[in-house]
């Protein structure tokens, strides 16, 4: 009985267990139907973890005037191989092959262990294994033919999708401080150079991607949610070419020198365009980089360059001519401080121009006693040239000019007189080019800049125009006083020797002592100099200004023998590289509309090049050889007979051609000179005989 009761029992349990699995499946059934399909996959997939991630757009470039890339965007990618989708017999045919060839392209692993790492990875069912991180775009591609990987990645397992995009500088330490970077971490932004002054155009936008987690981590799955935008490409109003030879200039002279540092700054005069930036710091070793940005973030006193701001102050306000004589006796006292001549017992009694030139130092003495009563007016006067304001760069970094007015606790009875040399006074190096600009541009201060335009694709999408900051610093009257002395210092003052045969240039040398390294001046023996020259080229019809600026020079001290010669090489070599400055070496020749002399010869030959060259001729009979008869508008072609068993006639023919026609006749050629055939031995139509030899004398 009990065994009858159990038989029932087992049949009631498999019987509702039918019933509760066909009430799951009418379920799911009407699931389906109500919520659809969408819903039941979406379902599906939510038991597989997912999260959407930033997919970060490629950045723009950082390009030179004629676009070529100084900074740029270089994609690497990291491989990995999913074995698991390999068919059996592809994966025992060819994974020999494939890790041989893995180890030939990524050297720093053997075959047999790439064998080992893809075999172990299969037989765990592990479909992430890593290949190679940061494999460059190019192995990327040669990967694609290797044996497995080249059916793809449902059927060869080549994953290689994951980017990383690393910003480089293709030019090395060319421009690196101006170039800049951008960061943004934990202590917020940090916005240094170009990079960092035009990010917003350069970062793009970000988009979304979906990732899958998997036993080994999150792994992307390919499905793009929003589409990422790159960032738009930065045109700079660097020129590479220019900026190649001030860099290797400045770089030379300071190795020369054994400089501690200097910069060298080039730009556009009318636009303000900065063509070349170069700042260059000595390393321990002794070599030289850029490893802070001098002509932009650096002020010290300008030295002797000052004393153009001065002059164009006295000649403004009327307290001076420029043709009044001075008495430059070499040693200038207020307050018991003395300011000497480099000169030792000064210059004697010459003008204010010659004093210039020649950079004394009577300038102290000049600007004292023109000021003394009202040394305001001569801060004011100075502000009116713009030489106490910043200049408002795109780029950060640039500091306020010093300037002290009396009521300040730093002025002192000194400071007019320190202020006339340019001491008590300091300026970054590109805000005392901007102001020998503005005399270059006749009086118009224009602000220098970096960038040019902003382009995405072929559009432009912002365009830097020149920006002018003050529209006239001085009168015309001034200007052209100061041009002829800027231009005297080139021919009779200090800077006499730097003279270019090509052209002339305007310029002003300056030597100002600094602080040590200690931020003191030292003993006497202990003190370093900076050493300038700044200017523009040519002195007629400027195009460009630039200075340069070497700080602690250790074999010489003088602005024009350690930076002018700088100046100089980089003038000279602009010039020559520069169109602007030359003509056309055809341009004013004529076409030549005579026709040119052609030698006699054979017909197919001649009738090529003059079709070649779109020679006009005409010609009664055709025949393999021609005779050419020259006409001012023609060339007139006649048949030349060559018979057979006589001598041809080979006078006019090229050797080539005489000596084809010779010995198509069985003679033996004998050649003198060079040329067109003149004399031939044997006459024309003469009978011959076999083996017979002609002489034939070329001209």
């Amino acid at each position: 009985m009990s065994t009858k009761k159990d038989i029932f029992w087992r049949a009631y349990l498999v019987y509702f267990g039918f019933v509760i699995i066909m009430v799951v499946v009418l379920y799911k059934t009407f699931a389906i139907q109500a919520e659809g399909r969408t819903n039941v996959l979406a379902n599906s997939e939510s038991k597989i973890p997912t999260r959407l991630v930033e997919r970060t757009p490629r950045r723009g470039e950082v390009l030179d005037i004629h676009y070529t890339p100084l900074v740029t965007s270089v994609s690497f990618y990291d491989i990995h191989m999913d074995p698991t989708v390999v068919d059996q017999k592809i994966f025992d045919a060819e994974i020999y092959d494939l890790s041989v060839a893995l180890a030939k392209l990524f050297p720093e692993k053997t075959s047999r262990e790439y064998l080992s790492d893809i075999t172990l990875g299969r037989e765990r069912k592990n479909r992430y294994v890593l290949i190679k991180k940061n494999a460059t775009n190019e192995e990327r591609k040669i990967l694609r033919t290797f044996p497995i990987f080249k059916y793809g990645r449902l059927k060869g397992g080549l994953v290689d999708t994951e980017e990383t995009i690393i910003r480089k500088r293709p030019n090395g330490e060319l421009l690196k401080r101006t170039l800049g970077y951008y960061q943004n971490n934990q202590q917020g932004e940090l916005k240094v150079g170009i990079e960092g002054a035009f990010n917003h155009f350069l970062v793009g936008e970000n988009g979304q991607e979906l990732e899958q987690r998997i036993s080994t981590g999150w792994k992307k799955t390919g499905q793009i949610v929003k589409d990422a935008v790159e960032g738009a490409n930065v045109v700079t109003t660097i020129d590479k070419e220019i900026q190649e030879v001030a860099h290797s200039e400045l770089e030379r002279q300071l190795k020369n020198q054994g400089a501690r540092s200097g910069c060298v700054v080039l730009m556009d005069v009318k636009t303000g365009y900065v063509k070349a930036i170069s700042n260059l710091t000595q390393s321990k070793d002794g070599t030289y980089s850029e490893v802070y940005n001098y002509a932009v973030g650096f002020k010290e006193v300008p030295g002797s360059t000052f004393k153009l701001a001065s002059l164009m102050a006295a000649l403004e306000d009327g307290r001076i001519s420029i043709t009044d004589k001075v008495n430059a006796n070499g040693a200038y006292t207020f307050y018991g401080k003395t300011y000497e001549d480099a000169k030792e017992g000064g210059y004697g009694n010459i003008t204010i121009k010659q004093a210039f030139e020649k950079s004394s130092n009577v300038f102290t003495k000049i600007i004292h006693q023109a000021y003394r009563k009202d040394p305001q007016t001569y801060i004011d006067r100075l502000k009116s040239f713009g030489l106490s304001s910043p200049l408002g760069l795109d780029i950060a970094g640039e500091p306020e000019p010093t300037i002290y007015e009396p009521g300040m606790k730093n002025w002192s009875g000194l400071s007019l007189p320190s202020m006339a040399i340019g001491y008590e006074v300091q300026q970054t190096a590109l805000q005392t080019l901007a102001f020998y600009n503005a005399v270059a541009n006749n009086g118009n201060l224009v602000k220098p800049q970096f960038v040019k335009e902003i382009r995405r694709g072929t559009e432009v999408i912002k365009y830097y125009k020149p920006i002018t900051l003050i529209k006239k610093i001085c009168s015309n009257k001034t200007l052209n006083t100061l041009r002829s002395c800027l231009e005297g210092v080139m021919k009779e003052g200090t800077g006499k020797a730097l003279k270019s045969s090509l052209f002339e240039i305007a310029g002003k040398t300056g030597t100002a002592r600094i602080l040590n390294d200690d931020a003191r001046y030292g003993d006497e023996g202990e003190w370093k100099y900076q050493a300038s020259f700044v200017g523009y080229f040519p002195a007629k019809d400027p195009i460009y200004s630039c200075i340069v600026v070497v700080s602690a020079p250790s074999k010489d001290i003088y602005g024009a023998t350690v930076s002018g010669t700088v100046f100089a090489s980089i003038a000279n070599k602009v010039y020559a590289s520069t169109l602007k400055y030359h003509k056309a070496i055809n341009e004013k020749r004529k076409k030549v509309r005579e026709t040119p002399f052609v030698l006699d010869g054979n017909r197919f030959d001649l009738l090529r090049v003059f079709k070649q060259f779109h020679l006009p001729y005409t010609s009664s009979q055709m025949a393999p050889w021609i005779n050419v008869d020259h006409f001012s508008d023609r060339l007139v072609l006649t048949p030349r007979e060559v018979t057979k068993n006589t001598c041809p006639n080979l006078k006019g023919l090229c050797a080539k051609d005489a000596i084809f026609l010779a010995e198509s006749a069985g003679l033996r050629v004998q050649i003198n000179g060079v040329g067109k055939v003149v004399s031939q031995s044997i006459s024309p139509g003469k009978q011959l005989f076999s083996g017979g030899i002609i002489v034939l004398t070329l001209a």
